[in-house]
C-alpha cells in the first residue's frame, strides 16, 4: 500500500505517469504505451542518431523519475509509473519504418513482452532494483520485441 498520493503538480511524478495516463484505473502501462505511439511517431521523423540520443536521455532521466517517485509513494515500481513504457515502446520502435501497421505491431509485441516477461524481463524485473530496476525489464521487453518486428517486417511481403 502507497504511503503517499501521486501528485501531478510535482514534475517527477508528471513524467513519471506518464503524463496522467499512468492513473488509468485499469492497464495503466497499456495506457503509457498509447502515449507513447504518437510521441515515438515523431521521434521517427528525426535521424536516427537523434533518436537514439533521446532514448539514452530518457533512459537516464527515467531512471531517476521512476526512482524517485517510487520512493515518495513508498511502492517499488508502483503500476502508475509508466515512463518505463514509454522508452521500451520507444526501444521497440527503433529502425523501423514509420507505417500505421508498424506502431500497431510494435505495440502488440511491446506490451505482450511486457507483460508476459519471459526470460530475462522476467528475471531482471525480480532481481534488478531502483530506477535501473523500473526502466531495465522495459528497455529488454522493447530490444526484443523490435527484433521481433524486424523479423516480421523482413518475413512479410511489400
Amino acid at each position: 500500500m502507497s504511503r503517499h498520493l501521486f501528485d501531478l503538480s510535482n514534475w517527477r511524478h508528471f513524467l513519471a505517469l506518464g503524463f496522467g495516463a499512468g492513473l488509468a484505473p485499469k492497464a495503466p502501462g497499456t495506457f503509457g504505451t498509447l502515449v507513447a505511439i504518437p510521441l515515438v511517431a515523431l521521434l521517427m521523423l528525426v535521424p536516427v542518431w537523434s533518436y537514439v540520443l533521446v532514448l539514452i536521455i530518457a533512459y537516464a532521466l527515467g531512471v531517476y523519475l521512476c526512482g524517485s517517485t517510487a520512493r515518495d509513494v513508498g511502492e517499488h515500481d508502483h503500476g502508475a509509473i509508466v515512463w518505463d513504457e514509454i522508452v521500451g515502446y520507444g526501444v521497440t520502435m527503433l529502425l523501423i519504418p514509420l507505417h500505421w501497421w508498424t506502431l500497431l505491431l510494435g505495440f502488440v509485441l511491446f506490451r505482450l513482452f511486457d507483460i508476459v516477461k519471459p526470460w530475462p524481463i522476467g528475471w531482471l524485473d525480480k532481481k534488478v532494483h531502483g530506477g535501473h530496476g523500473i526502466m531495465l525489464d522495459d528497455v529488454v521487453a522493447g530490444l526484443m520485441a523490435c527484433l521481433v518486428l524486424h523479423g516480421l517486417i523482413w518475413w512479410l511481403p511489400g
